[in-house]
């Protein structure tokens, strides 16, 4: 299936579901049909008939790959960013309470954000540095502007000399 389905890649999607449907969907068919006959002839609870169950029940999501061309043959992607959290996950009992934890968070979604591959495209660390000497002089009402998805907007109205050295006077702009 995998073979299949790399030579499609390069595909747009609606060329992609086309071209599952006629090459893929055969494959799919007979891996289902194996699994009904595998589960039928396996007995007790063991690991292959935990996977042969997951399948089963599983068989309609599965299915998707060949009704949207834009999803992937698995999730591996996804599995690969959760594992992040998952790996962080005994590293945050020690954040000390609920309130350090909630803050962590905050500054975690933050920068991830930024991430030049994630939603906004600006580098977090830089951005941290920028927005951590403007918040002591930068109107409250205003704080929305420092947020990521502003950021790039709020930058262009800053002067640059004052941005690149590491410490001195900025002007705060007035309101877009």
């Amino acid at each position: 299936m995998y073979a299949v389905d790399d030579k499609l890649a390069h595909l747009p999607p609606v060329d992609r579901k086309r071209e599952r449907l006629v090459h893929l969907s055969p494959l799919v068919d007979d891996f289902f049909t194996w699994v009904r006959a595998s589960a039928q002839a396996t007995t007790g609870r063991s690991l292959a008939t935990r996977a042969l169950g997951y399948a089963l029940n599983q068989e309609q999501e599965l299915r998707r790959v060949l009704i949207d061309g834009r999803l992937p043959l698995d999730n591996t992607r996804s599995e690969r960013a959760l594992r992040t959290i998952v790996v962080g996950r005994n590293n945050w009992l020690f954040y000390g309470s609920d309130v350090h934890a909630e803050a962590a968070a905050a500054l975690f979604s933050v920068i991830s954000s930024c991430r030049p591959c994630r939603l906004h495209r600006i580098d977090p660390e830089r951005y941290l540095e920028e927005v951590l000497r403007l918040l002591p002089i930068w109107p409250k009402a205003r704080h929305l502007e420092l947020a990521p998805l502003h950021w790039v907007a709020t930058r262009a109205r800053l002067d640059p000399r004052q941005l690149d050295v590491p410490v001195g006077e900025i002007s705060v702009p007035p309101p877009p």
